[in-house]
């Protein structure tokens, strides 16, 4: 009988997993379609450009002030973000929310940001904070299994 609990418990989890996967594979895809329209504000090159469609590839690395810049002009545009260039808590819950599922996602991956801002809250440069709490974001999204893959990202692109 233990077993079987013990098996239950187990499969719930993967599941759990690998559904807040998905669901952050929509949320990349629909925030990702804001990246053309920041680029030339944010200062981003088309090698970047092109390098950040695979943000979640393991040899992708976050580290250009650049793309911390086009990160900060992709949330004010969906309203993500405070004046101070921080996280707007309660509107990204609302908008990974708005995804199928999504109130499985939303605290954790606010809870992940939050963490990471406090981390890097020291530095003074919008664009060079927001890269490092970018890449904190996604090592501890990856740790925390709701990281997608690339082939999830691209096979709901087309809805956004």
């Amino acid at each position: 009988m233990w077993k079987f609990v013990t098996l239950s418990i187990l499969c719930g989890m993967v599941v759990n997993v690998m559904g807040t996967a998905e669901i952050m594979s929509h949320v990349t895809a629909h925030f990702g379609k804001l990246l053309e329209e920041c680029r030339q504000e944010s200062g981003l090159t088309t090698d970047i450009l092109e390098e950040f469609q695979h943000f979640w590839r393991e040899d992708f690395e976050v580290v250009h002030r650049e793309l911390g810049c086009a990160i900060m002009c992709m949330s004010n545009r969906l309203t993500l973000m405070h004046d101070d260039a921080r996280m707007h808590h309660a509107n990204m819950h609302d908008y990974v929310k708005s995804f199928p599922q999504g109130e499985l996602l939303s605290g954790t991956m606010v809870e992940l940001i939050h963490n990471c801002e406090k981390i890097h809250d020291d530095i003074p440069d919008d664009c060079d904070r927001i890269v490092k709490v970018a890449a904190c974001f996604k090592v501890d999204a990856k740790k925390a299994g709701i990281a997608p893959e690339v082939a999830m990202i691209e096979a709901v692109l087309e809805k956004y």
